[in-house]
């Protein structure tokens, strides 16, 4: 089994992680995919589309074995919330 570590600070990959979502990979695949989730790899932009995370982080893994992964539910503020409100982004 493979153990990874993360090699950023939580300031910086989530700095990255939002980055690169923004700018490279929401404009590619938010249209039609709300709810959808999207792995992406804060060192090469790499990223996978699925509808659970396990399964997006698992596609991205086997594309970039070393990926770093920022994980994003398409439309929503956060991947899994807790309680009974919404966190959709139109709140």
């Amino acid at each position: 089994m493979i153990i990874r570590h993360p090699r950023y600070s939580k300031e910086e990959f989530a700095r990255r992680g939002d980055e690169l979502y923004e700018t490279q990979v929401r404009p590619q695949i938010e249209e039609g995919n709300h709810g959808k989730i999207v792995a992406i790899d804060i060192e090469t932009g790499a990223f996978e589309l699925a509808d659970e995370t396990m399964a997006a982080t698992r596609q991205l893994y086997e594309r970039v074995p070393d990926a770093q992964p920022w994980v994003v539910r398409i439309g929503y503020r956060a991947v899994h919330r807790f309680g009974a409100r919404s966190l959709n982004d139109a709140l």
